[in-house]
């Protein structure tokens, strides 16, 4: 676990350097992983990804370069945060990312004021590797069914976890040195649902051993409960 938060923290520091263009935001330690262990479906992994694309897109056909606007999708629930000039425009970007297909809710997180600076930007992205690797370094939280977003200091963690879940990485989050506040964006599950996310035993006859030939694994199944709707957001000081 300690090698696993060191790797992730190194890989981080590589990449303070783009911040300029990227949201500060993070889930799996590495893209694969993450895939493997998701609570969504591979499909509603596509549709974020395509939803992020085509809101970043919007925002920058609508409003150019002169507002700061990160756009993070997590089953098919929008979190914007960032920086703009006023309450109308945080309200016209609340208004257009609604309409981009398959969104089915926004959280809108829009600050009002100027953007904030490299530098703040880079520290939000140590940030969010501090939290991330907190959690890896906890054993019992599952530090990759998390998507952390960090702005000016502020923590939002999305989801979909179970109530003890939720507030077992709020409280490691909340631990991190920097936090200023953790905002949980959940879509909470029950204890049974995520029992039924997790990889099933499969019962052995030691009196009759069945031969395995090399090279062969047994079927994995990728049958997932339908999403829940809406999400919690509370913020936690």
């Amino acid at each position: 676990m300690k090698n696993t938060s060191a790797t992730y923290l190194a890989a981080i520091a590589m990449a303070l350097a783009l911040t300029a263009c990227a949201p500060v935001m993070m889930g799996g330690v590495l893209g694969t992983a993450m895939i493997a262990s998701d609570r969504r479906t591979t499909g509603i992994q596509v549709e974020d990804e395509g939803i992020s694309q085509r809101s970043a897109s919007a925002i920058k056909q609508n409003f150019g370069e002169k507002e700061h606007v990160n756009v993070t999708s997590y089953n098919r629930q929008v979190l914007i945060t960032g920086e703009v000039s006023s309450d109308r425009v945080r309200a016209q970007v609340e208004q257009l990312i609604g309409k981009i297909e398959n969104v089915r809710l926004v959280v809108n997180e829009l600050g009002i004021g100027p953007a904030t600076s490299l530098s703040e930007r880079s520290a939000d992205l140590v940030l969010v590797a501090k939290v991330k690797a907190a959690m890896i370094d906890t054993e019992d939280v599952f530090a990759s069914v998390y998507k952390i977003v960090v702005e000016r200091g502020t923590v939002y963690l999305m989801g979909r976890v179970t109530q003890r879940e939720g507030n077992r990485a709020t409280e490691v989050a909340r631990g991190v040195g920097g936090v200023k506040r953790v905002v949980r964006v959940f879509e909470y599950i029950s204890e049974e649902e995520l029992n039924t996310l997790q990889p099933k035993k499969v019962p052995v006859d030691d009196s009759k051993p069945t031969p395995v030939s090399p090279g062969t694994s047994a079927p994995v199944s990728t049958n997932l409960p339908a999403p829940a709707t809406g999400a919690v957001v509370t913020p936690v000081k």
